[in-house]
């Protein structure tokens, strides 16, 4: 029995060693705007050696979304960090493309104001700021109005302010405004300001950012060598997000965000659907309902069907 254990374990420690050996496989990860707090997981994954466990070499990429989208048709990317509406609208228009792993469960779209919010009814006769008629942000605010049965023009007042949120809140320029429960709250709150949210999922439960790939990757073994390897970020900083900070911290610098924003984005990491289908799987009934909502938005076809746009199959359910 005990030689039978040892011939097991040397068996496994062999198959691992074949895995890392050789030349590590480059993997290019595009990823928003410039390196921010909010990609820990990944600078994790990558600091810990999660990725060279993997026999891959990670190499990031800051940018805006529309220049990565295109680099990532091009071959130029592997990956891309980005809002499921990125691979949704690219797909819808031919594109080869789909959303394979959830970073977050949960949008972190909100609605937030200084003054008393608790429900979406409560928005009529208010100006709503928002960054512009774009985006994710843009899709749960309409979701929402649509849902209480509001009309921008008639019931509420959405005014275009960039991301300008913050100083038009307090200035009193519009009542509320359309940003993000870990990043604009988390400044208000700082701040010292009391914030009253509305929480979006119930009208639009859509995942927030995450990771697309394209079918090509698909068809191989390297996205499941990512995702794994980005579900061991996850499954970290949920566990010890203060040494996940620390961890990422000479990635992202010290203007890339604090750790009251990780940790106000740990809520949004998991769900008890994860618990059962593993960190990063997407949720078949959110995904309908959130695409059920672009469409009513005229923003897909009628005849979209939301599991055309996502997959799970490199989700890893063993690795909660």
């Amino acid at each position: 029995m005990k030689y039978a254990f040892l011939t097991a374990v040397l068996a496994l420690s062999a198959q691992a060693a074949a895995q890392t050996s050789g030349p590590a496989r480059t993997v290019n990860i595009g990823m928003g705007y410039i390196p921010n707090v909010q990609f820990t997981p990944f600078y994790v994954a990558d600091q810990l050696g999660y990725f060279r466990a993997e026999g891959l070499n990670v190499k990031f990429q800051h940018g805006y979304i529309n220049e990565l989208m295109p680099l990532l048709l091009q071959g130029k990317l592997d990956f891309v960090v980005g809002d499921p509406e990125d691979a949704i609208f690219a797909r819808n228009q031919g594109a080869p493309v789909r959303y394979v792993m959830a970073m977050y469960q949960k949008s972190p779209v909100t609605v937030f104001s200084l003054k008393p919010l608790n429900t979406p009814a409560e928005l009529k006769g208010k100006t709503v700021g928002i960054p512009g008629p774009f985006g994710s942000s843009y899709s749960a605010i309409q979701a929402v109005l649509g849902e209480a049965r509001l009309e921008n023009g008639r019931d509420v007042k959405l005014a275009t302010i960039g991301y300008t949120q913050l100083d038009a809140l307090r200035a009193g320029r519009v009542d509320a405004a359309v940003g993000y429960i870990n990043n604009d709250v988390v400044q208000l709150r700082a701040g010292g300001s009391k914030v009253y949210t509305l929480d979006l999922s119930q009208a639009y439960p859509m995942t927030g950012v995450g990771l697309i790939t394209t079918d090509s990757v698909l068809g191989g073994d390297l996205g499941k060598r990512v995702v794994r390897a980005s579900q061991r970020g996850l499954k970290f900083t949920l566990g010890s997000p203060t040494q996940a900070f620390k961890t990422a911290q000479p990635v992202f610098g010290a203007t890339g965000g604090s750790l009251d924003v990780l940790r106000a984005s740990l809520p949004l990491m998991s769900s008890s659907f994860t618990a059962q289908s593993g960190l990063g799987a997407n949720n078949p009934a959110n995904w309908t309902k959130a695409v059920a909502a672009l469409v009513k938005q005229g923003k897909l076809p009628a005849s979209a069907r939301a599991s055309e746009f996502y997959t799970n199959s490199l989700i890893s359910r063993t690795l909660k």
